[in-house]
């Protein structure tokens, strides 16, 4: 019986990947990879040269059935994926749901995850937190929109640059200007940027800006909110 391990990869600098991850990417037999050209610059810097598969959500359902198989044959298999923990917005889930309804085992390194990174980031509240991930498109986003306001913890977001002043509005509207929000763009790149204030404050900063890069959005939730306003109203 084979081992499914689940590797974290760095979510920009490459610099931030464990020793065990390493190890672990150089002995297995099969490595699945959301992109392949992608995870290869990771690969080739870390001169890892095992069997690479292309395993993303739009082949998943169709080959994950013989990755079970190469697992029930004894072959060790890493999934990465293209930044950050499998599984978290990315292929993976069913992977490993999979496997642990076979019984083969499962292990899951920890490493670098960017809606960690920009939640601890933000100055918010770290006690309680709901994660979102990417919002809905389309049909159910109102919905989610209006059931988070009432929401008492930290949120979470991943967003798309392409989307950024848009649901930086949605949320103007939905959670109140005064609302304190942190948005983390290109997270341990290069030109990191992390802009904090208030949704009316990050709203003006952004629009009509190039923007680019992975975007992470936390905003405060409103216990948080009407107890910073309470205190400082009594100031």
């Amino acid at each position: 019986m084979g081992k499914l391990y689940l590797v974290p990869t760095p979510i920009g600098n490459l610099e931030d990947i464990t020793l065990r991850a390493l190890r672990i990417l150089k002995e297995v037999d099969i490595i699945l990879a959301e992109d392949t050209r992608n995870s290869n610059k990771l690969f080739s810097h870390y001169d890892i040269s095992n069997k690479v598969i292309s395993y993303h959500q739009h082949n998943e359902h169709k080959i994950f059935a013989s990755i079970i198989e190469h697992l029930h044959n004894g072959n060790q298999v890493a999934l990465v994926t293209d930044a950050g923990t499998p599984g978290i917005s990315d292929p993976g889930f069913l992977l490993t749901r999979e496997s642990i309804k076979q019984n083969i085992p499962v292990e899951c390194l920890p490493g670098a995850t960017a809606f960690v990174t920009a939640l601890v980031n933000s100055g918010l509240p770290t006690d309680r937190f709901v994660y979102e991930g990417f919002l809905p498109m389309k049909k159910g986003r109102k919905t989610r929109l209006k059931e988070l306001e009432n929401e008492s913890r930290t949120m979470v977001f991943y967003e798309s640059p392409y989307r950024l002043v848009k649901t930086l509005r949605e949320f103007h509207t939905h959670f109140g200007e005064d609302r304190v929000v942190s948005v983390s763009r290109e997270l341990t790149k290069i030109y990191e940027e992390n802009i904090r204030g208030s949704l009316k404050e990050v709203l003006k900063y952004f629009t009509d800006r190039n923007i680019k890069g992975e975007i992470t959005i936390v905003v405060e939730g409103l216990k948080d909110s009407i107890k910073r306003i309470n205190k400082d109203n009594n100031k």
